[in-house]
């Protein structure tokens, strides 16, 4: 698989994947009253197990463990709980802080998974 056919198949995991993050970002902070940092990383968690496992199988095609699933999780968690700080510093807009958080993890995500969490396997 091309590297070019990778990042789309990231991106659309991705779609999938910020749509379950908003969803419960919007729920904790507007019905439930919830910091924008707490909100961020709630719907970070839903969604992350679905996100991980969609990318390992579709985008990757690597093997799935659970040592690389915690390693991906803590590593994008931290991404997440700090641009929900920084939302709640600076009085962001929820939608803002939203799409702050999908840019990086787009970018950050992807490069992370890629070298770090789904390696290629060997042949």
């Amino acid at each position: 698989m091309t590297a070019l056919h990778a990042i789309a198949r990231y991106c659309l995991v991705g779609l999938v994947n910020t749509g379950v993050n908003a969803s419960v970002f919007l729920l904790c902070h507007l019905l439930w009253g919830m910091s924008q940092a707490a909100s961020n990383l709630v719907g970070f968690i839903a969604a992350v197990s679905l996100s991980f496992y969609l990318n390992a199988r579709f985008t990757f095609d690597s093997y799935r463990s659970w040592r690389r699933y915690w390693l991906y999780c803590g590593f994008m968690g931290v991404v997440s709980l700090s641009v929900g700080v920084v939302g709640d510093a600076l009085n962001w807009q929820p939608l803002v802080t939203l799409v702050v958080f999908a840019a990086i993890s787009l970018v950050l995500g992807y490069t992370f998974a890629r070298r770090v969490v789904f390696q290629e396997r060997a042949p």
